[in-house]
């Protein structure tokens, strides 16, 4: 029989993290390789979400420590900010990526970029912008958006998302969060930081539910103590209204209905894949979680693969770009790879970070793993002395030989210091041999081996 002939060997759907690695490793092999993306090309992280975010939490964070610089002996009475600067920091940040203008550096590597929404006919052909592509494997990486949840009168009014609100001229007086996750929690500090009287309101009994107990509990105490939020677990949003220029909130909360007014409301309750573009015609199987995959990342479709926030998983940038490598392998080569996400980290970018990596002790609890587990506070070592700096601990999680399960940092620099947790759980590292490593003296990671000492 006579070989298919197709327009590529491959057509990624989404520049994000998901798609961009496999299409530019595809390219470099020989392949034919075109990328659509229906938005801005460089996906969701770039442009709206990882590095913008971080962009205004780093100036936040400076301006917070500056502020409170004073019982160093800094004079700190004239100290304001100018938030249309900021804002032009954050762009300025978001251009130096590159991102939105991947669609050239594509080209430069001979993939066939196309800008417009993809919808697949057959299993081999696609529409965009009324032009039929073919190839011989797909990869989905169309990732998610945030999602508007069922609440009465929310529809009525206007309200930001973590994308939207980052383009806001000024923060607003006052803001009401609907969800305590990771976008939540990194707004609210944001927000606060720069004067906003802000409200978090999460369902759940604590923030950050996902999250080791003490996270939440500290996370807590240290936005309301020292951010003035409200924070309203137990807690949730009945309906939404217009009251003149405010927002009119009615929550539920242990029984009692209670009403909140505040200039601004932010919705951050989670994402939904997007998986709306003619998946039933490539008989691709999919839910609204996300489309099924196998441990390969092949659809029901085994030519076609799926990667990234598209699977429907709590996933990560430094994940997607793992499925993404691992996608490219699989088309490329005859063996085949399956994603290794052991030792991957989870950080949120608050101050203090908040780093988490391996098994929480929820998780050991719902395995019924039997465990030891050791926290030191921040307090105990002598850089939070000389920083003046308290507000945090780290978490070691071991099985009953000492093996490093899991753990968790709320720390400044966390995001750098999870690493050596990593290592630890990904190579089987106990806590006696992380204790016996030598770690510098008024160094953050002293805190890492205290911790580990407990356990040794």
């Amino acid at each position: 029989m006579p070989k298919h002939t197709f327009d590529y060997d491959l057509i990624v759907i989404g520049s994000g993290a998901g798609g961009s690695a496999a299409a530019t490793i595809a390219a470099r092999a020989g392949q034919r390789v075109a990328i659509i993306e229906e938005d801005t090309f460089g996906g969701d992280s770039p442009n709206w979400s990882d590095v913008p975010t971080k962009a205004l939490l780093h100036v936040a964070h400076v301006y917070d420590e500056a502020r409170h610089a004073g019982k160093f002996g800094l004079r700190t009475s004239t100290l304001g900010y100018n938030y249309p600067s900021i804002r032009a920091w954050k762009e300025t940040v978001v251009k130096r990526t590159g991102a939105a203008n991947n669609r050239r550096f594509y080209e430069n590597h001979g993939i066939s970029a196309f800008n417009g929404r993809a919808h697949f006919l057959t299993p081999h052909e696609i529409t965009v912008n009324r032009r039929h592509l073919s190839a011989a494997h797909f990869l989905i990486a169309t990732g998610s958006s945030w999602v508007t949840p069922n609440i009465q009168g929310l529809s009525g009014v206007d309200f930001f998302t973590p994308r939207t609100i980052l383009e806001a001229l000024r923060p607003p007086k006052s803001l009401f969060i609907i969800g305590g996750g990771r976008y939540g929690i990194e707004i609210a500090q944001l927000m606060a930081t720069f004067g906003t009287k802000v409200y978090i309101a999460e369902q759940a009994g604590r923030l950050l539910p996902h999250y080791d107990e003490e996270v939440g509990v500290a996370l807590e105490q240290l936005l309301s103590e020292q951010k003035g939020v409200t924070v309203l677990t137990h807690s949730r949003v009945l309906s939404v209204s217009k009251e003149g220029l405010t927002k009119k909130i009615l929550i539920s909360r242990g029984g009692t209905e209670k009403i909140i007014k505040a200039d601004e409301l932010l919705v951050a309750a989670g994402r939904a894949p997007e998986v709306d573009f003619g998946l039933e015609n490539a008989s691709v199987h999919y839910t609204p979680k996300g489309i099924e995959v196998n441990e390969f990342l092949q659809t029901s479709v085994k030519h076609i693969y799926a990667a990234g926030d598209v699977l429907g998983r709590d996933s990560h940038t430094h994940s997607a770009l793992l499925e993404s490598r691992v996608v490219a392998h699989n088309i490329l080569e005859r063996t085949k790879l399956a994603p290794d996400y052991t030792a991957t980290p989870d950080v949120i970018f608050t101050n203090p970070e908040i780093a988490h990596v391996g098994l929480s002790e929820d998780d050991s609890r719902r395995r019924d793993l039997a465990i030891n587990k050791a926290v030191a506070p921040l307090s105990i070592i002598a850089r939070s002395n000389t920083a003046d700096f308290r507000d945090g601990f780290v978490k070691i999680i071991t099985d009953k030989k000492g093996v490093i399960l899991g753990g968790t940092i709320m720390a400044p620099h966390a995001a750098e210091l999870i690493h050596e947790l990593a290592l630890a759980v990904k190579y089987g590292l106990t806590a006696k041999q992380v204790a016996d490593t030598p770690h510098a003296f008024l160094a953050w990671a002293e805190a890492i081996r205290v911790a580990a000492q407990k356990l040794s």
